[in-house]
């Protein structure tokens, strides 16, 4: 028992976090009816309509009843400006918010970590894991698998300016493809996404409540995890709070930390588990020095330069018509199709930014809309947007308690743009975008750029308006990373087990050592399963 916390109880296992691998670590761990399972979710239940019908993202991002509204600091390769810095707020978390986009990356992310030292992580041990929870809409094959709890689905609806943009892919050298999702992804094509008949497919939607059914798994929300608790080197318990109560829930077997790379490696901070000299400021007990915690931040920084059209539908004509969405809205009721299905991209490109890279280092997401941010209207004129992502950014920035009090934000710094490759593909992706709207198939359509303009030129102009126009694109990952023992910075071992303490694993994002070459909720899904694996695994032994 902890002073001024009430008894809560035990449990085999504790689940701190409800988002896509808690939800999946929930599913898994129950399965078992010997164990007895707990989640702790900050958030609150999915009960908004907005959470479901998959146009929802523009509602939810921003809004704190969906969002825990997180900025980071000011970013200096962003000339000076704080971004939103958007996670979900309820039970699937990221997956009740997101673009929905089902994309696995490139085998030669997964072999990558298994050449740092990580065995079990190669492509080929995780493509199994993978299929394991897979439900495609196309025929089973050795890419992928039908029966599973993680739906995808292919987009309910088309739009003649996109098709005409994947034209001017192929005429600018990029060819189509027709799967993203075999391990190489170089090409254009319309993107898969975790959808079921025209809903959102959230991990709670998926893994969560099925299982709930189960009489030894207990799902307690608006409950705000503030620390695990240690005896004698392994970890015991948490202490949740709720409301103005207080609970210490103790645990026989093992803590899951699932809340993320923002929150994780706060949660680990705020127990003692840190830089000893960051931890003894804040005056928080040292329980074990561990440098890399907080550090290694990765995520995808998405430039969006947008382009009026003319004589194309999109969705920003479409939505500021009464009539015409009363008309989406009756499609979708009766039917389950049109703009209220639509992901945030519809079709995506995995490019180069000049041949001295091995593999794809760009994704675009092409949108037959534009805006200035998410969680803003849409502008008043037709236009698409021709997002771009350096997929493999070298800048590393961090997350970071800042208080021992657990209701205080961290700080947040990305570091984008710091490194000269990473300011070099950010000029290099402009300039693509350019010769890809340049093309042929796209001229009926007269784009004119409107951000960040075309009377930006040079290197320096290219790199300003990367730093004005850049966002991030909602992927990030890293801050408690696996590495082998060598590695001082290493927070986790290959079994996702954090080093020096026993009984306490992370498993969500922010394990990956180095981030993926595409979306990352999806990989983040496969991280949670292999984990439950490793977990029954090592319960059996």
């Amino acid at each position: 028992m902890t002073s001024n916390a009430a008894d809560f109880g035990s449990y085999d296992y504790v689940i701190v976090g409800a988002g896509s691998a808690g939800c999946v670590l929930a599913n898994r761990l129950s399965a078992d009816p010997r164990r007895r399972v707990l989640v702790l979710e900050a958030g609150g239940r999915d009960n908004w309509i907005w959470f479901h019908i998959p146009v929802g993202y523009l509602f939810a991002i921003g809004n704190p009843r969906a969002d825990w509204l997180f900025t980071t600091q000011e970013e200096a390769g962003l000339n000076g400006r704080k971004l939103a810095y958007p996670r979900g707020k309820v039970i699937g978390g990221c997956s009740s918010i997101n673009a929905m986009i089902y994309m696995r990356g490139q085998a030669a992310d997964y072999d990558g970590w298994r050449q740092l030292g990580l065995p079990g992580w190669s492509w080929s041990d995780v493509l199994p894991v993978f299929l394991a929870h897979e439900d495609h809409a196309a025929p089973p094959n050795e890419a992928h698998a039908q029966g599973g709890e993680w739906r995808v689905e292919y987009p309910r609806l088309r739009w003649d300016i996109l098709d005409a943009v994947r034209d001017a892919c192929e005429a600018a050298g990029i060819p189509k493809i027709a799967d993203f999702n075999t391990g190489d992804n170089e090409g254009s094509s319309y993107f898969q996404v975790n959808q079921k008949r025209g809903r959102r497919w959230s991990a709670a939607r998926g893994f969560l409540k099925p299982a709930l059914k189960r009489p030894n798994l207990r799902l307690e929300t608006n409950a705000h995890a503030e620390r695990v608790t240690f005896k004698d080197g392994r970890a015991t318990g948490i202490v949740f709070r709720r409301g103005e109560e207080r609970y210490h829930v103790a645990a026989d077997k093992e803590i899951v930390l699932a809340a993320g790379s923002v929150v994780s490696p706060k949660l680990l901070e705020l127990s003692g588990i840190g830089d000893a000299a960051r931890l003894n400021e804040l005056g928080i007990a040292v329980v074990m020095h561990s440098p890399g915690i907080g550090e290694n931040l990765q995520d995808h920084l998405q430039l969006r330069p947008v382009y009026k059209v003319d004589g194309a539908r999109t969705l920003n004509g479409d939505y500021a018509r009464l009539w015409k969405r009363a008309g989406m809205g009756l499609n979708y009721v009766f039917l389950r199709k049109g703009p209220l299905t639509m992901a945030p991209s519809q079709v995506g490109a995995f490019a180069r930014s000049s041949p001295e890279y091995a593999t794809p280092n760009l994704q675009f997401h092409f949108q037959p809309l534009s805006l200035d941010k998410w969680g803003d209207g849409l502008h008043p004129f037709a236009a698409f947007t021709a997002s771009v992502a350096n997929l493999r950014p070298t800048s590393r920035g961090s997350v970071h308690a800042v208080s021992p009090d657990a209701s205080v934000p961290p700080a947040i710094r990305p570091n984008y743009l710091a490194s000269d490759e990473d300011r070099r593909v950010a000029v290099a992706a402009l300039r693509l975008t350019r010769h890809i709207v340049a093309q042929k198939p796209l001229a009926r359509f007269r784009p004119r750029e409107h951000i960040p303009g075309a009377e930006k030129i040079s290197d320096d102009d290219l790199i300003r308006a990367a730093g004005d126009l850049g966002t991030t694109i909602f992927h990030p990952v890293g801050t408690a990373s696996m590495g082998p023992a060598h590695d001082r910075n290493a927070v986790l071992d290959e079994r996702l087990r954090v080093r020096g303490v026993a009984g306490l694993r992370v498993i969500d994002a922010s394990a990956m050592p180095r981030i993926t070459s595409g979306n990352t909720n999806s990989p983040t899904v496969m991280i949670a399963e292999k984990g439950a694996m490793m977990m029954r695994e090592d319960a059996r032994q």
